[in-house]
C-alpha cells in the first residue's frame, strides 16, 4: 500500500522560545527546527504498516519555504522512499495549509494519507479533519493505533477510561497520537541513504491566510515561593491561605 505522510517543521519542543522583534513572531535565531512530534509518530505508523506488508512507498509531504528541506531528509533517513516539499507560506490558517496539501495529494496514488494529531507549534488539529472533507475521504482521529483490514481500517483511540475502535473505508485519512508507535532513530546507513533519495521541491498555491496573530507574549514570571511553618500549624495555616487569600477552596 502506497501511504502519503503530511509533516510540519516546527521549533524543538525543548528549545528556549524569544519572541522577535515584531512582537507577533518567534525570533528563529539560535532556535532548533524539527518533525512535529506526533507527525514524526505518523510517519514511524507508515513505515511499519509499509513492512509489514512487504510492498508499498511511503512518501512525505510538507509545506514550507526552502529551509523545509532538512525535516523531509529526516523523514527519508528514517525509511521513507521520497519528500515533496512545497513551497508556499504557512500561516496560522489551517484551511490554508489544507488546501495546498489537498491539491498535492489528490495526484497521488495513496490510499492512506497520515498526519500527526496537532502540529506542535499551534496546536490547532484542524488540518487532518480539513484535509479529508478537501480530498472527500473519512477521517479517523487521535488515532493510536490501526490495521488495514481488507479495503476498510480498523483504528483504535484512547478515550477517558477504555479504548474506542472505529472502522472506515480506504480511501481514507487518518491523525495518529501517541501509542504504539515510538518513532525510531535514524541509523547511519539511513542518513547515508536519503542523500540519494528523490526530495521534489514544487511551488504550491496558498490561499490568503484569514487569521492574524496579533502578538505574543511570555507566561509571566512565577512569584518566590512562601513557607507557611512546618508541622500541624502549617498545614492550618495552608488550608487558610488556600480558601482566603487563593479562593482555592
Amino acid at each position: 500500500m502506497n501511504i502519503s505522510v503530511c509533516v510540519k517543521r516546527v521549533p524543538d519542543t525543548e528549545t528556549r522560545i524569544r519572541v522577535g522583534a515584531d512582537g507577533a513572531s518567534i525570533d528563529p535565531s539560535g532556535v532548533k527546527f524539527v518533525v512535529s512530534p506526533y507527525d514524526e509518530i505518523a510517519v514511524e505508523a507508515a513505515l511499519r504498516l509499509k513492512e509489514g506488508q512487504g510492498t508499498g512507498e511511503v512518501v512525505t509531504v510538507s509545506l514550507g519555504d526552502e529551509v523545509g528541506q532538512d525535516i523531509l531528509r529526516t523523514t527519508l533517513a528514517m525509511g521513507a522512499d521520497r519528500a515533496v516539499l512545497l513551497k508556499g507560506e504557512v500561516t496560522s490558517d489551517g484551511l490554508a495549509t489544507a488546501k495546498a496539501l489537498a491539491a498535492e495529494l489528490e495526484g497521488h496514488d495513496a490510499p492512506l494519507v497520515l498526519l500527526g494529531v496537532k502540529a506542535a507549534d499551534d496546536d490547532q488539529q484542524q488540518v487532518g479533519p480539513m484535509l479529508a472533507t478537501l480530498l472527500g475521504r473519512p477521517c479517523a482521529t487521535a488515532v493510536s493505533s490501526f490495521e488495514v483490514v481488507g479495503d476498510r481500517v480498523r483504528c483504535r483511540r484512547e478515550v477517558e477510561g477504555g479504548s474506542e475502535v472505529v472502522e472506515v473505508p480506504l480511501p481514507a485519512v487518518l491523525t495518529i497520537t501517541k501509542g504504539a508507535y515510538e518513532p525510531r532513530y535514524a541509523s547511519l546507513k539511513g542518513i547515508m541513504a536519503a542523500k540519494k533519495k528523490p526530495l521534489e521541491v514544487k511551488d504550491a498555491v496558498v490561499s490568503p491566510s484569514r487569521i492574524r496573530v496579533e502578538g505574543l507574549a511570555l507566561p509571566p514570571e512565577r512569584s518566590a515561593g512562601r513557607i507557611v511553618g512546618e508541622g500541624p500549624e502549617a498545614a492550618r495555616e495552608l488550608v487558610r491561605i488556600l480558601r482566603e487569600e487563593a479562593n482555592a477552596l
